[in-house]
């Protein structure tokens, strides 16, 4: 940014620690519905804005250079807040500029490009036309190694893109904050998803209806379709939906879910196809227990194997029978150890509250009185195991390292705790 700031002689504003502190807090958000949580056995269409901060960036000549600040506060005085110092514009220049503007929803002002191209827009333009170089090489070199930093490469001009809005608008730890620019790309995301869903749902033709939206992207179930039809509708949808955006803006068509289960924000799961022609879904979840590390591998494969029951039989009697004869396994000791294993992340002696119960810290301690080398290193995983103890032990006297366990035949896995703690996230499918 700054190697395009110094040849157009903008200098950049080096904010003081009360400065950054004194300026306005942000007033928008993005777009976050609540999903209507279920089972849904009919075609699920996913929707979502390609890089649509920096598209918004470049669409509309969002940067420091081109704002003019919020127009509440013109109307003042020719001398007004901006981000975290002063703007000074005289009457006669906003009078004069005054055909030559866009106003975002927030209310602040910009000069089109025709009168200024921003720094930030030819920044991105840059960064994402590389990027499509890039991938172009890719395509062309099919030798591994290259293909392995060719890909490194542009998914670092895409982080790069992405977090530029990050950078207008980090107003405690950032070096250049303007909340006036940030306020407006995260108003005009929001925006451009609210439009689209109003289209979405006023097109009768398409009966499609959104069940969830989350700042880029919207799902929209499609009752009594078909797949190939879903496919239809969906491309319809993301090229009527791109026509209303200016360019660069474009909504793209990703993925069909069927069936699918929407389970709060940010936690869904179901049979993907990105193509017709896909015959085979694929088992696609996000932020549910089959993909997090936080829990043991045993409750992964439960919840997934009783997911794909549930989507290719709608039976939830079968459902019931399967996770009965796991926890039979369980209780037996026909499971595996390392499907019973915790993995919990170590954050180093000074992660820790003086008064700290956690498991990573007292098997590290433990470890330490054995041999003072014993010590992981900070955000390792430290593997441990749940045993039988007394009657009203506290859990963490329960807590076993797996060798430990392997080596002493007196201790067995508390079977009733991992049935009713690990693994209590099962009911939530049904």
């Amino acid at each position: 940014m700054l190697r395009l700031a110094k040849p157009r002689n903008f200098l950049p504003v080096s904010p003081t620690r009360p400065q950054l502190a004194s300026q306005a807090a942000p007033e928008y958000l993005a777009l976050l519905l609540e999903p209507e949580s279920r089972l849904y056995t009919d075609p699920v269409v996913v929707l979502d804005f390609q890089s649509l901060y920096p598209s918004i960036i470049i669409a509309y000549n969002y940067c420091y250079s081109t704002c003019l600040g919020r127009i509440q506060n013109m109307a003042d005085s020719d001398s007004y807040i901006f981000g975290c110092t002063q703007l000074e514009t005289s009457s006669a220049r906003l009078t004069a500029l005054r055909d030559h503007i866009t106003i975002s929803p927030g209310g602040i002002a910009f000069v089109k490009p025709s009168i200024r191209k921003g720094v930030l827009p030819h920044m991105l333009e840059d960064i994402l036309n590389t990027r499509i170089m890039v991938k172009q090489s890719m395509k062309k070199h099919k030798d591994p190694d290259l293909q392995k930093i060719l890909h490194s490469r542009q998914l670092g001009l895409k982080l790069i893109a992405n977090v530029t809005y990050g950078y207008t608008s980090a107003n405690f730890s950032g070096r250049m904050p303007c909340i006036e620019v940030g306020d407006s790309v995260v108003a005009k995301g929001r925006e451009a998803l609210e439009l689209a869903i109003k289209t979405i749902e006023e097109r009768k033709d398409w009966g499609g209806r959104v069940v969830y939206g989350d700042t880029d992207s919207v799902f929209v179930v499609l009752k009594g379709k078909t797949k190939d039809e879903a496919f239809d509708i969906g491309e319809e949808m993301a090229r009527v939906i791109t026509q209303q955006n200016p360019k660069p803006m474009k909504l793209k068509f990703e993925k069909v879910y069927l069936p699918c289960i929407l389970q709060t924000k940010k936690r869904y799961v179901g049979y993907m196809y990105e193509s017709k022609s896909q015959l085979k879904p694929v088992f696609d979840a996000k932020g549910i227990e089959t993909v997090r590390r936080d829990g043991i591998p045993a409750t992964a494969k439960l919840l997934e194997k009783a997911i794909r029951i549930i989507f290719e039989t709608n039976d939830v009697s079968q459902v019931k029978s399967y996770v009965q004869s796991q926890f039979k396994k369980i209780i037996s000791g026909d499971l595996s150890l390392q499907d019973l294993t915790f993995a919990k992340e170590f954050r180093g002696f000074n992660g820790y509250r003086p008064t700290a119960c956690v498991p990573a810290l007292e098997l590290t301690k433990l470890a330490m009185r054995r041999d003072r080398r014993l010590v992981p290193r900070t955000g390792e995983r430290v593997p441990y195991v749940v045993v039988y103890g007394e009657p009203g032990l506290p859990l963490i006297q329960l807590v076993r390292e797996p060798m430990e366990l392997l080596n002493n035949s007196n201790l067995r896995p508390n079977s009733h705790y991992y049935i009713t703690k690990a693994t209590g996230t099962l009911n939530s499918p049904e």
